[in-house]
């Protein structure tokens, strides 16, 4: 699967993937905003989960606030970056897991990136209050599951030399 038809295939489906994901995520915020701006939330599992609008101009725990200067580059950093690695994984199987991976954080990164540009500030949305857990949205599940998703595959899955390809030297 090295061949450059094939190379275009998975870029082509890992651009479309990126888009879904990221249309997903801002579809969403778009609905949390409709429906759930200036109410008091709404209990999905009462005592355990609910949707709660929340407009972070920070990081984690309000962290940071009104840097978005800052958060817009560590986004950017974070999509480049997982653009950089799925252009440079050979072909193959193999590597699936690893692409999945680059595109959810890829996803999560654009989606909160293209909130700080647009609003000033992240849409949240989800809140889990059994363990009063921040308020958090798709974007944000986006990067967790990805970067997790990750680690695992790094050990247990991938040995070092599968990564040669990803070596600039």
């Amino acid at each position: 699967m090295g061949n450059t038809e094939n190379k275009g295939t998975l870029y082509a489906a890992g651009l479309l993937f990126l888009a879904l994901l990221t249309a997903v995520d801002q579809a969403t915020k778009y609905l949390a905003g409709l429906f759930l701006k200036g109410s008091r939330g709404i209990p999905v599992i009462p005592g355990v989960f609910e949707l709660f609008y929340l407009e972070n101009r920070g990081a984690a725990f309000g962290l940071l606030r009104n840097h978005q200067w800052l958060f817009v580059l560590v986004a950017l950093l974070m999509f480049a970056a997982a653009i950089y690695v799925y252009a440079l994984l050979p072909g193959g199987r193999h590597y699936y897991g690893m692409r999945v991976c680059m595109i959810l954080v890829g996803a999560g990164a654009l989606g909160n990136m293209i909130d700080r540009i647009v609003h000033h500030y992240v849409i949240d949305f989800l809140y889990v209050s059994l363990i009063d857990f921040p308020v958090f949205n798709v974007a944000d599940c986006y990067v967790v599951i990805g970067a997790v998703l990750l680690l695992v595959l790094v050990f247990t899955l991938y040995r070092d030399e599968d990564f040669s390809s990803l070596r600039p030297w």
